[in-house]
């Protein structure tokens, strides 16, 4: 008991660390993003300020996984009865939204420069980046201290890595421009974190809208499930199937079950045992069953949940 006790405080307070990491690494973020964006303007470098809005979408990133991550500790309660974990995932989906509208408005303002050239100031841009390159680093020391256990850390240290890389290249536009005069080059390194920014939100949003939408996660196969179902003894037939996520990572699935028996109580040592090789096979933790006569039920895999004749009440609206 005592060793319980004392491993579950030092789980706490790893987590507790964690959190303070994430939040200190939010700090870092903002102030280094004011820092680029003023010497972005001083220097007249639309490169910084790329540099600037690629961190700060960082920094929101940190703050709404944070933030996500305590409302997602919450227990279920009579509101939310599934939990809060898919606050995660609501934040996922606002920041990734955020890198697009970020990366196309440097493209447009990259555009804009081509059309309408202007001067840019080398030595300020490789202080500012130099500087931003080394907190980059610090911040991306900090957070992966934390990342050992931790998804969101560690993408969370990608995006810092990928962020002092950035620097690096705003650091190459702004020798370019002190040796050869080369104003392109300053451009040039915008439209290529701009391209990085919408690479990122276009590569995750996929998954992110799937999870959102409760899509069977992408690490499992249906076809697979069911056939494993329908392989175990005392299961005649599975229908109506539904597997998703619960979050990010707590699969849940719920199917109704045709079983080769009659009894209640051998039905209910199939649940338990079905419970356990789910875990064991495919990591479902959350596992729901309902007994049905076949005869009762509707042999589709996969349930309509549309009113009859597959009409909604949107599609009769529009008919009036």
């Amino acid at each position: 008991m005592v060793q319980s006790g004392g491993h579950s405080g030092h789980s706490h307070g790893e987590e507790q660390l964690s959190d303070r990491q994430l939040v200190l690494a939010v700090a870092i973020n903002v102030l280094l993003t004011l820092a680029q964006i003023i010497g972005g303007i001083v220097s007249g470098s639309l490169a910084l300020i790329a540099d600037a809005l690629h961190n700060f979408s960082d920094a929101a990133s940190l703050g709404l996984a944070w933030f996500a991550r305590r409302i997602g500790r919450r227990p279920a309660d009579k509101l939310m009865t599934f939990g809060y974990a898919q606050g995660e995932v609501v934040a996922a989906l606002i920041n990734l939204t955020t890198l697009l509208i970020i990366g196309f408005y440097l493209i447009v303002e990259a555009i804009n420069r081509f059309a309408d050239p202007q001067p840019v100031e080398g030595w300020t841009v490789i202080a500012v980046a130099g500087v931003a390159l080394v907190i980059d680093l610090v911040t991306a020391f900090i957070v992966y201290r934390g990342a050992h256990e931790s998804i969101n850390m560690k993408a969370a240290f990608l995006h810092n890595v990928s962020d002092a890389l950035a620097s690096v290249g705003v650091i190459v536009a702004g020798v370019l421009i002190i040796l050869y005069d080369l104003y392109l080059a300053d451009l040039v390194i915008t439209l290529i974190i701009a391209g990085y920014v919408i690479w990122q939100g276009i590569t995750l949003l996929p998954r992110t809208v799937r999870l959102l939408m409760g899509a069977v996660p992408d690490e499992l196969e249906f076809d697979r499930i069911v056939e494993f179902l329908e392989g175990q003894q005392g299961v005649e037939s599975v229908h109506h199937v539904h597997i998703w996520n619960l979050g990010e990572h707590h699969r849940a699935l719920e199917t109704h079950i045709v079983p080769s028996f009659d009894s209640l109580a051998a039905f209910e040592e199939l649940k338990l045992s079905l419970r356990a090789r789910l875990t064991q096979r495919f990591g479902i933790a959350h596992a729901t069953f309902e007994a049905c006569l076949a005869r009762d039920c509707e042999n589709a895999l996969v349930a309509d949940h549309h009113p009859a004749g597959g009409r909604t009440d949107h599609d009769d609206q529009s008919d009036q």
